[in-house]
């Protein structure tokens, strides 16, 4: 059995082509382009998705990662920010029939992640394992018992979107306050007031990864805000050591790249603020295994299972 799984993100479209093992065979990228419309984007899915296919290779079952909120069971997106005008899509249906009727089953892009790093990264084996991407926004997922765990009504869980007040008495989300786009918004925001020397002044753009690339060159207003991301990073993954008592967060992004810079304060938050050093497994916090690829594993993985469910 082969397995073709296609990451339908909103900057990236990917696919790849998967032994029954999970061997990747053969792989295309190509960007997505959602400003041309849901026509425009399947097209260019279904041209990418064959370029995954070598001669010779058939696939017997389909995987896919989207963005959500999504109808998992059906197979629908029912709306995406990453995807304007995306409303009620039956894509699962869509991709089976162009690709002769062959099974296909969709999941949100922060469980597919959660999955593949179950099965086959640095969460294989913990239970439970939470996992947390961390890049432009925070996205995750819960794997309890070996089962992804989605609540009720399918759309658990959201790391992301969990409440917190920032310093100055505001509610936010934990990615309004510790992903990539965060850390961009607070420097911008602190070199307002800031009256020292800063690599950021020398920034055509302050985001998330010239804040990132001067931090790693100790510029101090950088350090000083990948730091505050780091504490609310660490007090969000408080809450979900008090919700869940995990023995694993695995963690990947592109915030990750930041190492220690990050992790130290992370880690010094999550020792204060923890309940009990009970909660506290020996190796909790674990950089994803999987790479850029996650999703696309994690679609396969969930196809198999799927289909054998």
């Amino acid at each position: 059995m082969t397995i073709l799984a296609i990451d339908l993100g909103g900057t990236r479209l990917r696919a790849a082509l998967y032994t029954d093992d999970f061997q990747q065979i053969a792989r295309a990228e190509t960007r997505t382009h959602p400003e041309e419309g849901q026509d425009a984007v399947l097209k260019r899915l279904f041209e990418t998705a064959r370029q995954a296919i070598p001669a010779g290779h058939t696939p017997s079952l389909i995987g896919l990662s989207t963005p959500g909120p999504m109808d998992a069971e059906r197979g629908v997106i029912l709306h995406s920010f990453a995807l304007p005008g995306w409303k009620d899509v039956p894509l699962a249906a869509i991709v089976s029939e162009a690709f002769g009727n062959v099974p296909a089953f969709a999941q949100n892009d922060g469980n597919v992640g959660p999955i593949a790093e179950y099965r086959l990264g640095a969460g294989r084996g913990t239970n439970p394992m939470i996992y947390l991407t961390v890049s432009t926004w925070i996205g995750g997922g819960v794997v309890i018992d070996g089962k992804l765990f989605t609540g009720w009504s399918g759309h658990a869980a959201e790391p992301g979107h969990m409440q917190l007040t920032d310093d100055e008495g505001n509610v936010r989300r934990l990615e309004e306050l510790a992903s990539g786009t965060a850390i961009g918004w607070h420097a911008q925001k602190r070199l307002k007031t800031w009256d020292k020397p800063t690599l950021l002044r020398e920034s055509a753009t302050v985001d998330g990864a010239a804040v990132g690339a001067a931090a790693v060159q100790g510029d101090p207003l950088a350090l000083e805000v990948v730091a505050t991301a780091g504490r609310y990073l660490g007090l969000g993954m408080v809450n979900l050591l008090h919700l869940f008592s995990p023995e694993a967060i695995v963690i990947g992004g592109s915030v990750t790249k930041l190492g220690d810079l990050l992790f130290d304060t992370v880690r010094a938050t999550i020792d204060e603020r923890v309940l009990a050093p009970a909660f506290l497994p020996p190796n909790l916090i674990r950089l994803a295994a999987c790479g850029d690829d996650v999703c696309l594993l994690g679609a396969a993985v969930n196809a198999v299972d799927r289909l054998g469910s």
